[in-house]
């Protein structure tokens, strides 16, 4: 190991350090996490400017600053099956009408589809109006890798419908899905935690001495599950740190300005999402300020680990916590939306890259035609895109052969993919929290003196 390396370790080691003493009380969770992500991207920054052109001390940091970050993504990944299987358990177990558990799932699931293609309705518009193209786009070397690639993952999802997508969520073996082994596992989990909640109604109804048994002994795992999801989230700033060293040090400043126009319109496209939930919440009665004061650290975390499947604990908590929205709700909300509907990555993203395309195959993006048919495509395969980083990729992997389109766009834009992949991640969050508030309104299950009703003094956020 290098001098310069040691250097860059001993200074990341201080930042850890640093963060350390923003745990004291009087700093809550989400000045924790923004302290961490000013702090890894001052330092990503400082990586690039004084070793661009160095890439073997880049390398030797970057491997162990990146370990940092795969640990703590890790542990993420490690609770997040565990909690979403004995949640929904918890969630159904507790509830005296099986037939609640249709509304809140079929309410959810319709929020999530409908908002997913008014995404793909923005990213067609916004594509149109930057005059988006996938003309002059250039195939080096990573990017034809990458076709490559691409390629032989669209033969696995080309012949896949609507009945075979169905079928892909119902778990065949209930322990491979628990490792997270298929793109559908969180899904898979999630039925299967609903039918043995419905079986312990049904053995609590015919045995209520069982069924206290049953309630007990699901609460005491609920209780140390959520423990355990506490003790990770104290590490959050620390994953946050060397995640956004990872992101800013790996990205190549070239690529980013040659796309630039690309990730711009991206991004406009992403805060007028934004600004489509917020008005959604104002129409229900929600204080939207407050309503982003309180979710503030779960889109942090998820625009830094590009994860909406690693984000369910925060997400649960915070809606339950935070959104006093009920328990069933934030967990199938949370769960959900991890896979289904996202907004982002299943909305906008290959709704821009169909427009980009579509010329090159004389084809008029602005057709009313094309523009139905994108978006009817759309809502069909938002459902089970992946909630890991590359969600977005599947997601096109789908969309564009539908449309006839070839697949080469998604692997010519890999240079930026990471930098326009956190901010899509977060909106999927987002929308999947809207989501669970709106389904909570819907079916009244927030009082209208709620924290966050209109009209009311919004609480701090109690991290």
């Amino acid at each position: 190991m290098s001098l310069p390396v040691i250097v860059n370790l001993v200074v990341f080691a201080g930042l850890i350090v640093l963060l350390m003493r923003f745990r004291l009380p009087r700093f809550s969770l989400s000045q924790q996490i923004l302290a961490g992500l000013v702090a890894g991207v001052a330092f990503g920054f400082a990586l690039q400017f004084l070793y661009a052109g160095d890439p073997g001390v880049m390398s030797g940091t970057l491997k162990w600053t990146n370990a940092v970050a795969d640990i703590y993504v890790n542990l993420l990944k490690m609770i997040v099956m565990p909690l979403v299987l004995i949640m929904m358990i918890a969630a159904v177990a507790r509830m005296s009408d099986i037939a609640a558990l249709g509304k809140i799932g079929g309410s959810v699931i319709g929020i999530l589809v409908g908002t997913t293609v008014v995404a793909a309705l923005v990213g067609i518009l916004i594509a149109s109006l930057f005059g988006l193209s996938a003309e002059g786009l250039t195939e080096g070397v990573r990017e034809l890798a990458r076709a490559e690639v691409l390629e032989q993952r669209r033969a696995t999802v080309a012949g896949l419908g609507i009945a075979d997508m169905l079928v892909r969520f119902v778990p065949s073996n209930i322990f491979l899905d628990l490792t997270g082994a298929r793109d559908t596992s969180i899904i898979a989990v999630v039925l299967f935690g609903i039918l043995f909640g419905i079986a312990a109604l049904m053995v609590a109804k015919d045995n209520p001495a069982q069924g206290e048994s049953i309630r007990q002994f699901v609460n005491t795992i609920q209780a140390i599950i959520m423990k355990l999801v506490r003790i990770v989230m104290m590490l959050t700033p620390y994953g946050i740190l060397a995640l956004m060293t990872k992101v800013v040090a790996g990205s190549n400043a070239a690529d980013i300005l040659n796309l630039l126009s690309f990730i711009v319109a991206s991004y406009v496209a992403i805060f007028i999402m934004f600004g489509v939930h917020a008005l959604l919440l104002a129409l229900a009665g929600i204080n939207v300020p407050a309503y982003f004061r309180k979710v503030w650290p779960v889109l942090t975390f998820a625009f830094t680990s590009r994860s909406s499947a690693a984000t369910i604990p925060l997400s649960v908590e915070t809606q339950v916590e935070q959104l006093k929205v009920p328990v069933p709700i934030a967990n199938v909300s949370a769960s959900f939306g991890a896979t289904i509907g996202q907004n982002g990555c299943a909305g906008i993203y290959p709704a821009m890259l169909a427009v980009m395309v579509a010329p090159t195959m004389g084809v008029d993006p602005t057709s009313l035609p094309f523009i139905a048919g994108l978006a009817a495509i759309i809502a069909i395969s938002s459902f089970g895109v992946a909630g890991v980083g590359g969600g977005a990729t599947f997601a096109a992997l789908i969309v564009l052969p539908a449309m006839g389109f070839p697949v080469t766009i998604a692997a010519l834009l890999i240079s930026v993919e990471p930098l326009i992949d956190m901010a899509r991640t977060a909106l999927n969050v987002n929308g999947s929290i809207t989501a669970g508030l709106l389904t909570s309104r819907l079916l009244k299950s927030v009082p209208d003196e709620a924290p966050l009703a209109q009209g009311s003094v919004p609480l701090a956020a109690r991290d």
